[in-house]
């Protein structure tokens, strides 16, 4: 039987098997309630704290500034929100970009519909946010800066020191927020040496488990909590903890981030090998979507006369597994707002796919890929008479 090639891995990856044992473990043995009074209850807040302090000491920074959310898009939304609502005296006015992941984007809708004001700054082709638009964009009413870090779709990296710079020589107490959930675990990030204020990331995007991720607060910041009960999470996120899935995300942490510039070496060697027999195969068919510094964890690219979402299902049927851009927004049959942002032509969209690796890939698969698609493309193109 032919193996499972994954290359989805923006959208989630696969559990280190470490961490599903760990987590068992914890289901079957540490069960109580970490708030409970007795032995069991303070056990279980004893791996929780564990946890905090492997990913407090990822970032370098304090252990009281690690918050568990239930994933990257809480950890969002307890950011901007949570940060506005904190600090309504800062201004009404937040600075983005046009290609922030969609758990960022929906809540900027939800809050210009309450009055708020929000700029969504331009990329360049490369995805890459213009800098003299964010300077310009600045004013006294602007209270936030929110980024994200590494895109997810395309990979693009966004100049965070620039743009703390920027902002800083302006406005010192305007706050930054950075989505590094595609980021953490792949670069290293030091959120108080690059002056980030606030910081989301996830477990499931670093082999840890779905349903947990973190957000860094950095001391002193007034945020008001978004979720309210029983003030659980030094009182900013209330809930019973998710124990067993907090301790994986520290096991996945602690195995990844000590892997990173391994791991970091391995996918760019994939990625470019990939890039390369690519365009040996396919050199009139094939247009590369991500710039050539992105994230060497993620290559868009966008065939010509190909339906993208035909070409993910024969690869599906090879056991080929990619995406078509955001798993969050995949299935709403719409242009991503990231390759317009890019100023795609439509076609152009219609045929983009997301390849994204992890150090579970290698170059078998790579081959392997390479040879599906050589097989399928002459079946889908459309001007051959393929399916659309």
């Amino acid at each position: 039987m032919i193996k499972d090639i994954y290359l989805d891995n923006s959208a989630t990856t696969k559990p280190y098997d470490e961490v599903i044992e760990f987590i068992s473990h914890i289901n079957k043995n540490v069960y109580a309630n970490p708030s409970s009074l007795h032995s069991k209850g303070l056990e279980a807040e004893k791996y929780i704290k564990s946890a905090r302090e492997i990913i407090a000491k990822s970032l370098a920074v304090d252990n009281q500034e690690i918050y568990f959310t239930s994933g990257g898009t809480e950890a969002n939304n307890l950011a901007i929100i949570g940060y506005l609502e904190g600090n309504p005296r800062k201004g009404n006015k937040i600075i983005t970009t046009k290609i922030e992941h969609p758990s960022v984007l929906e809540v900027y809708k939800n809050l210009i519909d309450r009055g708020y004001i929000v700029d969504f700054i331009d990329v360049d082709e490369k995805g890459v946010i213009n800098l003299n638009s964010l300077r310009e964009a600045i004013d006294d009413q602007t209270a936030l800066i929110s980024i994200i870090y590494i895109n997810n779709e395309i990979g693009s990296i966004q100049p965070i020191n620039e743009i703390v710079e920027i902002k800083n020589s302006i406005d010192r107490e305007i706050a930054i927020h950075v989505d590094a959930v595609q980021a953490y675990g792949k670069v290293k990030i030091l959120p108080k040496k690059l002056g980030i204020d606030l910081m989301s990331i996830s477990s499931h995007k670093i082999h840890g488990p779905k349903g947990v991720g973190a957000l860094y607060v950095k001391r002193g910041l007034k945020v008001k909590p978004v979720i309210i009960g029983g003030g659980q999470e030094f009182t900013m996120r209330s809930g019973t903890e998710n124990v067993s899935g907090i301790c994986g995300f520290g096991m996945a942490a602690d195995i990844t981030t000590k892997k990173i510039d391994e791991n970091y070496l391995r996918c760019m060697k994939i990625k470019e090998y990939f890039k390369n027999r690519l365009y040996e195969e396919f050199p009139k068919e094939v247009f590369v979507v991500s710039p050539k510094d992105a994230s060497p964890y993620i290559l868009n690219v966008s065939f010509s006369d190909i339906r993208a979402e035909v070409l993910l299902h024969h690869l599906e049927m090879e056991n080929v597994f990619v995406s078509t851009g955001s798993a969050c927004s995949s299935r709403k049959n719409v242009h991503s707002h990231v390759l317009k942002a890019l100023g795609l032509r439509p076609e152009t969209i219609d045929g983009a796919i997301r390849f994204s690796f992890s150090a579970f890939n290698s170059i078998k698969d790579m081959e392997y890929t390479i040879n599906a698609i050589k097989k399928i493309l002459p079946k889908i193109n459309t001007k051959r008479g393929g399916k659309r």
